[in-house]
């Protein structure tokens, strides 16, 4: 069992991995190493990231630093779950770069949608606070459900018609509190 991670071990672990890689890339962090770094949550289990492109030498390196660290680190992104959203590198938000390797969030706009396919408290909460922090739009939202709609077949453990129902009672439950908060 690893320890829990905050912000200061993943600011170590970008650090690490801009100076270990031995080529460049991008590195896309999702679920709670965005919480974390943006703050609407204080610790997570694991670090959750997508490579794209893979920066040469970075499997050596996270297997070092997930030791070194005590973290866990898991290659996971929206597009694992879901069809990949269009326009989700433009949407991604750089966090810096550490050697030549770019660090972002994972388009915010992908993780809800991610986040309201599993449905989860925790996850409903996670999208409430990006929501809160205006790091999506509810027009985005529901334009993304719709590019990736007719793709949703291809993804069977998902319900489409569960999904679409989740992410109409998001836009439903938000638009409800700012018509109330006027």
């Amino acid at each position: 069992m690893r320890s829990n991670v905050d912000p200061q071990k993943i600011e170590q672990l970008m650090k690490a991995l801009g100076r270990e890689a031995r080529g460049s890339g991008c590195i896309y962090f999702t679920g709670g190493a965005s919480a974390l770094l943006i703050g609407w949550r204080s610790s997570t289990v694991d670090i959750d990231i997508r490579l794209d492109p893979e920066p040469l030498g970075i499997f050596q390196a996270i297997a070092q630093l997930k030791q070194e660290l005590d973290i866990n680190i898991e290659l996971a992104s929206p597009q694992d779950f879901l069809p990949q959203l269009p326009g989700w590198r433009d949407r991604s938000v750089l966090i810096g770069r550490y050697g030549e390797i770019s660090f972002y969030h994972y388009d915010f706009t992908a993780q809800a949608l991610s986040k309201l396919s599993r449905g989860y408290n925790r996850d409903i909460d996670d999208v409430l606070a990006m929501y809160e922090q205006k790091l999506f739009s509810l027009e985005k939202l529901c334009d993304c459900f719709e590019a990736i709609s007719p793709e949703l077949i291809r993804f069977p453990s998902l319900n489409p018609d569960l999904l679409r129902k989740r992410v109409e009672q998001f836009i439903e439950r938000c638009e409800s509190t700012s018509e109330r908060e006027k």
